[in-house]
């Protein structure tokens, strides 16, 4: 097993002028810009958006399906745990320390050649309105944290009585073929349209 951090760092900088063109196109009353600042992004912050009418600034976490290139996934990983030198780390969805107002998920990366991106979906979820419902029906931040743990050496699929598995989503453990053992919180995109926490930009 080995980290692919490195190699995602170099494919996220690749998929970045893709995704500029899509904000200069289809953000409406917004402006963004990128953040170069290290302390700013560890706190879950890639893009600031300017909402012109009111001035106002929201934080943006860009996530993209970097793995799937060429694919449509119906679901997207929200990292609940993973591992570092050896020690559980709390992932970015659990993390309180994020200043994060948005997560834009980048899906359904498209590539005609190695490294050259084409198209992708980007959907952008509002993070205190997606822990609220999650919250809602049980599932806290303290619920999933202590699940997450109590059952941190299983591998694979784990389903959960408060999500229906098809239609709403599950947890998954990657105790065995990731470096970092992801522990995710696994979330069909339907789902997030269909309780109101997110909008599609493309």
């Amino acid at each position: 097993m080995k980290s692919h951090f490195k190699a995602d760092l170099s494919k996220e900088k690749q998929l970045t002028p893709l995704l500029d063109y899509y904000y200069k196109n289809r953000l409406k009353h917004c402006s963004f810009e990128r953040v170069d600042d290290l302390k700013l992004q560890k706190a879950g912050v890639d893009l600031i958006l300017t909402d012109q009418r009111n001035h106002s600034n929201y934080y943006v976490d860009e996530k993209a399906q970097l793995d799937y290139v060429n694919e449509c996934l119906p679901t997207f990983a929200f990292e609940l745990f993973y591992r570092k030198n050896g020690k559980i780390q709390e992932g970015w969805f659990l993390d309180e320390s994020k200043k994060t107002h948005f997560y834009a998920l980048v899906t359904s990366i498209f590539s005609d050649e190695e490294d050259v991106f084409t198209s992708c979906n980007i959907t952008f979820v509002n993070r205190e309105k997606l822990t609220a419902h999650l919250s809602q029906k049980g599932l806290t931040r303290n619920f999933l944290r202590e699940i997450s743990l109590v059952h941190k050496n299983l591998h694979g699929k784990m389903e959960l009585k408060e999500l229906h598995p098809k239609k709403e989503g599950y947890l998954f453990f990657s105790t065995q073929n990731k470096a970092e053992k992801p522990i995710n919180l696994i979330l069909k995109l339907d789902f997030l349209e269909k309780i109101r926490v997110v909008k599609r930009l493309v």
